[in-house]
């Protein structure tokens, strides 16, 4: 096993509170939802099917997954961090999903926190995406990103973007100018693909076709409906302080998951679906909408928390299985013919795709 880190610096201390927040469902948006609940998929009653026929193998990003799902980016930098990531790692190796790692601005900043981001070692043939926000890899440039790929063998880069959750931290970010350069640079340099992220607010249809000119291929929408990163800075932030005031204020901000979804997949990227989805039948809604994956964040690490790998494990197994079953109960073979499954959409969902031109 790799070794402990041996300091713990501010970015680490901000990285703890981030797993805790996060795992206690404080900082989940409080009226703004995911708007997956507004697709219901049409029953079959002869569906003409075996449960062991079903094809749920998927791909991603230019990799094979026998099951459409992520494990989405959350953690890195800790001692904590180190042990689910590992843990997250070896179950995904095991039911063969992806595992997007938490940002690694850390690892980047403080040699001492590479081992919080090492998971080749329990989990050699994993489908492993790494991870580094927008503005820093404006700073580190497209030869020091590729280090930070290739230090933790990614498959795949995911770049963050997260302009909400840096307004609310006293040092947050605040020039964003020249992001989307950047990304078309690490594109056409990397020599893995490139994967644009963002962290709970959702993805435009504006952004998402932005994205598809200079090249991007595969997003992950991280909508609006489960963990508010804006929620969590607010509850790190000092009382009474204008970032606790303002993240108050801004708590539900961000576009529901089944929006972005439509959004990106009609712009033409290969599409996971994240931010507020909680089991299969969420997934199994959101590849109806035409997403390529779903994303699965908290529920894992609350599994881990909860059971450690065996946990995540179990987690992972009755999500798949409960993808399964929508394709059973809606007479399609394959996962990714779900798009073509008959569905109705919610009023309100079809009311917010219309006005964001997205219907």
């Amino acid at each position: 096993m790799a070794a402990s880190p041996k300091v713990e610096p501010a970015i680490a201390r901000r990285k703890a509170d981030h797993i805790e927040i996060a795992a206690s469902g404080r900082a989940n948006f409080a009226n703004n939802h995911t708007l997956l609940d507004q697709v219901t998929l049409v029953h079959q009653a002869l569906p003409e099917l075996a449960m062991a026929d079903i094809d749920l193998s998927t791909q991603l990003a230019g990799q094979q997954l026998r099951a459409p799902l992520v494990i989405t980016g959350m953690t890195g930098g800790t001692a904590e961090a180190q042990q689910i990531n590992r843990d997250l790692a070896r179950a995904a190796e095991r039911c063969g999903v992806a595992l997007g790692l938490g940002s690694q601005r850390a690892m980047a900043e403080h040699e001492d926190l590479v081992a919080t981001y090492t998971v080749r070692d329990v989990a050699p043939d994993a489908v492993i995406f790494g991870n580094i926000g927008g503005v820093q890899a404006r700073t580190l440039g497209v030869a020091k990103v590729a280090e930070l790929a290739k230090r933790i063998g990614a498959n795949a880069m995911c770049v963050h973007l997260n302009p909400g959750q840096e307004m609310i931290q006293p040092d947050g970010d605040r020039d964003f100018r020249g992001v989307l350069a950047t990304i078309a640079q690490l594109v056409e340099n990397l020599r893995v693909p490139v994967i644009v992220k963002e962290t709970g607010c959702g993805l435009s249809m504006q952004a998402a076709a932005q994205l598809r000119r200079i090249g991007v291929a595969t997003v992950d929408v991280a909508g609006a409906g489960g963990t508010s990163w804006i929620a969590v800075e607010a509850e790190r932030a000092l009382a009474d302080s204008n970032e606790q005031a303002l993240g108050r204020e801004y708590w539900d901000w961000g576009l529901p998951t089944a929006v972005a979804t439509v959004a990106c997949a009609q712009v033409g990227h290969e599409v996971i679906a994240s931010g507020g989805v909680r089991h299969g039948l969420d997934i199994a809604r959101a590849l109806a909408l035409g997403a390529t994956c779903g994303g699965m964040a908290a529920p894992m690490l609350r599994a881990q928390r909860a059971a450690g790998f065996d946990g995540v494990v179990q987690m992972i197994e009755r999500t798949t299985h409960s993808i399964r079953t929508a394709c059973l109960l809606t007479g399609t073979a394959a996962a990714r013919d779900l798009v073509r499954a008959p569905k109705h959409l919610g009023d309100e969902l079809v009311r917010y795709l219309i006005s964001c031109g997205a219907q």
